[in-house]
């Protein structure tokens, strides 16, 4: 009979936890706005697109 080997635990975690990385679109996000409100632990940050066309997220 062969002996059991248990895996190593790290890797038991690794193999459970990789799941795909959900992506959402900007403009699907922005709703055709260029600035929207996220609360995250018990904060508001404000997510905006700039004249350059570029994503800023301030506090």
């Amino acid at each position: 009979m062969a002996p059991v080997v248990a895996a190593h635990p790290v890797a038991v975690a690794a193999a459970q936890a990789v799941k795909p990385v959900k992506r959402v679109s900007s403009a699907g996000l922005m709703d055709g706005g260029r600035e929207l409100e996220i609360e995250h632990g018990g904060r508001i940050y404000r997510l905006r697109i700039t004249q350059l066309n570029k994503l800023i997220l301030t506090a």
